[in-house]
This record gives C-alpha cells, sequence and structure tokens, in this order.
C-alpha cells in the first residue's frame, strides 16, 4: 500500500545529510596517498542511490498494482478507510526493506574499509597492487 514512503522518507534524510557532510569534507585537508581514500559522502551515496532506487521500483509496483493514484489522498488505502492496515505495512515491510537496505549497505561500507586498510598495508610493506 504505502510501505515504499518509509525507505523514501530514510532517502531524504541520507540524501540531506549526505551534502552536508560533502560540504564538511571539502573543507578539511586530505593527506596524498596512493591508495584512494572513499570518503564517508560517497558511501553514503551508496545508500542513497540503493534507497532512491528501490522506493522507486516499489511506487512504480503500487502504481501498477493500482494503490497509488493521480488523484487525491493518492492512496487507495486511505480512500477505502484502510489506513489502519497501511500503517501496520509500513510499520513491518517498510521499516523492515528500509532496515536491511541499511545493513546491506553497512556490509559494503565495512568491506571497503577492509579492503582500503589491505592496500594501505599492501603498499606499507613495499608489496605489489593488482
Amino acid at each position: 500500500m504505502a510501505c515504499f514512503l518509509v525507505p523514501a522518507s530514510e532517502a531524504v534524510i541520507t540524501t540531506v545529510a549526505e551534502h552536508i557532510v560533502r560540504s564538511r569534507e571539502k573543507n578539511t585537508e586530505e593527506v596524498k596517498s596512493d591508495v584512494p581514500k572513499v570518503h564517508f559522502s560517497e558511501k553514503l551515496g551508496w545508500l542513497n542511490r540503493m534507497l532512491w532506487g528501490g522506493s522507486a521500483l516499489l511506487a512504480f509496483e503500487h502504481v501498477w498494482h493500482g494503490e497509488v493514484i493521480p488523484t487525491f489522498p493518492f492512496l487507495t488505502a486511505v480512500q477505502n478507510g484502510e489506513t489502519a492496515d497501511m500503517l501496520a505495512e509500513m510499520l513491518t515491510a517498510g521499516v523492515g526493506m528500509a532496515v536491511l537496505v541499511t545493513l546491506i549497505w553497512g556490509g559494503m561500507v565495512i568491506a571497503s574499509g577492509v579492503i582500503t586498510k589491505r592496500s594501505k598495508s599492501t603498499d606499507a610493506l613495499g608489496g605489489e597492487r593488482s
């Protein structure tokens, strides 16, 4: 019904956070290194793309099934008096999807850190990177 609104709301918040973090990163001085550093704003960008893409696909699916309509109140659940069911779906499916996407993103951030750390240690030991 409206589960796509939860990850879309998270995407709005993380988009604002990404812009704030990016502006602060521009103000800090970077240390030159052979190993490229992935800034946190770029990592937040990964999360944003995952959330916006998933929300767009879910919204399209809801439009396709007639659950979202182009006239007010836009959600057929509200129009039909099923607001409680809609909120329950948002709390279960919507929150679940948003948490799952965020956990997957967290795994990506951890993997990125491990890969960067390995590259730095390989460079420090004088080894070759491939």
